[in-house]
């Protein structure tokens, strides 16, 4: 199989590209759209055409990604811009040259930020993105399954939760170095649960996508099938670099007039709210199950980054 990947110098895209070895290819995106995930710039959609010759399947990582403090004038109208527009484009492309398949890593944020204990996310819910990023991405993926519904290209859409593995940047990172560094943490009280995938198991789930006859025309949620608390996790980090975790017991609600009126609310929030996704029609439609175990996966994922 000949696979194209888009946004191939990004986190995931390089885990993929190093996993698919010889038989995948980059390709490039050429326009003055800002703030493209792994790309350096975008060009018309028709220009893909030849390059997508002999290609049997495209994996469409590309994105103008989430910005948690957004100063565009119009972020709705940038957001489409890319990752609806640039998207139909590429999916045009992909039939005028004959590619088969075409798979689109969307977001679980098309469902929402958040979700009640014990009630994860399920592909088959209402959508209820929670801003610009989220109806984008939800758009995007309408647009692509409309399109497939009429041409001769197999869509497959994938949500993911947090991302995380060798090479993290962002909160994660930050979270495995102050646990690194012994700095007491104040999410003992905690009782939360949390879904995450490691790059590992997402990679391994894009690759199973991209073969699987059944996944045509699907959208699949992903993850390492182990859901928990933000101080579980915590105290894995901790296990995978050789400590204990120093864990502090703090009331959730002094937590949130803490992000309050430190203007962190957002963090906060995922670090004490749920937000659970079910890979069960995964494993029932493409008898797919996690491979990597989540400590496995932090333990490469911590070994990676100085304390």
């Amino acid at each position: 199989m000949v696979v194209a990947v888009t946004g191939a110098s990004g986190f995931v895209g390089k885990a993929l590209m190093r996993r698919l070895g010889e038989g995948a290819q980059a390709l490039s995106l050429r326009s003055a759209v800002p703030d493209i995930s792994g790309t350096s710039d975008i060009s018309d959609g028709s220009a893909w055409t030849s390059q997508l010759k002999h290609v049997d399947c495209v994996v469409h990582l590309a994105a103008r990604v989430h910005v948690m403090h957004d100063t565009a004038a119009d972020p709705l109208a940038d957001f489409r811009a890319v990752n609806v527009a640039l998207s139909l484009q590429l999916a045009q492309a992909a039939v005028a040259a004959g590619v088969r398949r075409l798979i689109y890593l969307s977001s679980v944020k098309v469902n929402g930020d958040n979700t009640l204990a014990g009630k994860p996310f399920r592909e088959s819910d209402l959508a209820q993105p929670p801003d610009p990023y989220g109806v984008s991405k939800w758009e995007a993926e309408n647009a692509l399954l409309a399109f497939a519904r009429n041409n001769p290209l197999e869509v497959v859409i994938i949500r993911p939760p947090l991302v995380y593995g060798p090479g993290v940047k962002a909160n994660f990172a930050r979270l495995i170095n102050l646990v690194g560094k012994g700095i007491p943490l104040p999410f003992a009280a905690l009782d939360n649960r949390r879904s995450l995938v490691s790059i590992d198991n997402l990679v391994d789930f894009i690759i199973c996508a991209m073969q699987h006859k059944s996944a045509a025309g699907e959208v699949f949620m992903v993850s390492d099938g182990d859901d928990i608390s933000t101080p579980e996790l915590i105290r894995r980090i901790a296990h995978a670099q050789g400590r204990s975790a120093r864990l502090l017991a703090v009331p959730p609600s002094a937590l949130q007039w803490i992000g309050k009126i430190s203007g962190k609310s957002d963090v906060v929030e995922r670090l004490c709210g749920n937000l659970q996704v079910d890979i069960e029609k995964a494993r029932v439609i493409l008898g797919w199950q996690p491979r990597y175990s989540m400590q496995e996966c932090l333990k490469r994922t911590v070994h990676t980054l100085a304390p």
